[in-house]
């Protein structure tokens, strides 16, 4: 019957509507409008979306903020510092602003929806404020804020997920794009403003997601990482109406997602981020095996090596489960890449809590963290149940001591690459060098390597040796 659905859904994808790629000639379109993202990769994902919803609604994009009538801040509210960025950045579009008094200034995301009014009675540039299920509103708003009012739309939504919109890739390499497969959170982990700011957990179509991964792979994209804020959790129930799929419900799950577009083309890359440890199955790791093209890299955020810490932050896992979880990827798939996300000084944590966190890291063996001090967010669980007692000097050198660690762990495993060779996917020129192409490997490594004595060209799938590295890159030539 999964094979079936499958098919099902892979021919529907097929015969579905066409998404056009964006062209952006300014004679299409009679104002421009100006996007900056700030935070995690869905918030890029969906400024794409808003770039086509502005599109529909006459705005073309532009890179220059000079020449836009619409200047929009897609935000973050994950930690205090995001947020000042945000802050900061207004008060430079305020000049902008004064020599063009036709400018519209707008907030979207997860900085909106948490400050709502707020942001209006304090910056007084800003004409719109614009949450996360609220983006399809935007032509009316930036309308009601032309006409000199103050534009405000941050209700959340328990269907939104934006499946029919087809995303138009701002910035794009032409090689790798994000696709979104989910919005909100169910987890309520007490550091997190998620769960407020971009509502409860619903799945998109799984239709809508394969459709949109072929359509990419048809305009010559070698890549795709499927989003959400905890992928594994993932759940649809087609309507499909088709009696050859029986009366028994089918459910795709994330595992069988992964499948579905992974069968679009082996050269198709096939990535996702993030996935929560309570969550990922043997199904999803099964199928990681199974396919070479799903690329061998988990996001596997740990947040705390402490048990006592982890129980606070309802994480619900301990240190030993994760570390059995961290087992298990590894039993089944061997060369695996993994990567964390790391809190440093939670409310109330000891010292024994932060060597717990550093001898996890250890015996984890990250490739790559993303490594934080706790900053209390205003709304969330913790900010009304707990104490934020840590003092920020003690913040900042114990998360100093994670970073030390995690770059000698970043070396070490770096090493073990050496002498090794690696399909990677090219994706353009090295940051530091056009000499040189930059791609990564399965495993999500960046890895560099001389364009010299070669044709091949971005997009290219290449067999390239690693002869060097440091702590964040390997070095490697062509086979």
């Amino acid at each position: 019957m999964l094979d079936v659905l499958t098919q099902k859904i892979h021919d529907e994808a097929r015969q579905g509507e066409a998404y056009t790629p964006f062209i952006n000639d300014p004679a299409q379109y009679h104002k421009k409008f100006y996007i900056e993202s700030y935070g995690c990769q869905m918030n890029f994902s969906d400024s794409e979306i808003v770039a086509s919803i502005l599109q529909n609604a006459g705005f073309g994009a532009t890179r220059n903020v000079a020449e836009a009538d619409l200047v929009l801040l897609n935000t973050c509210s994950i930690r205090e510092k995001a947020e000042q960025t945000v802050r900061k950045r207004l008060t430079e579009f305020r000049k902008i602003k004064q020599a063009k008094p036709g400018l519209l200034v707008g907030i979207l995301g997860c900085m909106a929806e948490r400050l709502k009014s707020k942001l209006l009675e304090e910056e007084h540039l800003v004409d719109l404020v614009v949450g996360p299920d609220a983006y399809r509103s935007l032509p009316g708003l930036v309308e009601e804020a032309e006409g000199g009012q103050k534009a405000v739309n941050v209700l959340l939504s328990r269907e939104e997920t934006y499946a029919d919109i087809s995303p138009v890739r701002l910035n794009s390499n032409g090689v790798s794009g994000f696709v979104s497969i989910m919005r909100g959170c169910n987890n309520m982990c007490t550091f997190c403003v998620v769960p407020f700011t971009r509502g409860r957990e619903r799945s998109r179509d799984a239709f809508s997601i394969v459709r949109e991964c072929q359509d990419l792979f048809d305009r010559g994209y070698k890549e795709v990482t499927l989003l959400g804020q905890n992928v594994d959790s993932y759940y649809f129930t087609p309507e499909t109406g088709d009696s050859s799929l029986g009366k028994a419900t089918v459910v795709v799950t994330f595992a069988l997602l992964l499948e579905m577009v992974a069968k679009i083309s082996p050269l198709l890359r096939v990535r996702f981020s993030t996935s929560h440890p309570k969550d990922i199955t043997d199904d999803v790791l099964h199928v990681i095996t199974r396919y070479e093209n799903i690329c061998k890299y988990i996001h596997l955020p740990v947040q705390s090596g402490s048990s006592r810490i982890l129980q606070m932050m309802n994480r619900t896992y301990t240190r030993e489960w994760y570390m059995a979880k961290i087992n298990r990827i590894r039993e089944i798939i061997p060369n695996c890449g993994i990567s964390s996300d790391i809190i440093a000084g939670f409310c109330t944590e000891t010292e024994q809590d932060h060597q717990d966190t550093l001898s996890l890291m250890e015996y984890s063996g990250y490739d790559l963290s993303y490594m934080f001090f706790y900053s209390e967010r205003p709304g969330t669980l913790a900010q009304r149940r707990y104490k934020d007692d840590v003092p920020e000097a003690v913040k900042k050198r114990r998360l100093q001591e994670i970073v030390d660690l995690q770059n000698r762990l970043s070396k070490e495993s770096n090493k073990k690459d050496q002498g090794k060779t690696f399909e990677v996917l090219i994706e353009g020129d090295s940051k530091k060098s056009e000499q040189d192409w930059m791609g990564r490997t399965s495993q999500n490594k960046v890895i560099v390597f001389s364009k010299s004595g070669n044709a091949y060209k971005k997009g290219d799938y290449v067999k390239v040796k690693v002869t060097d590295c440091t702590k964040a890159t390997l070095l490697g030539e062509i086979i």
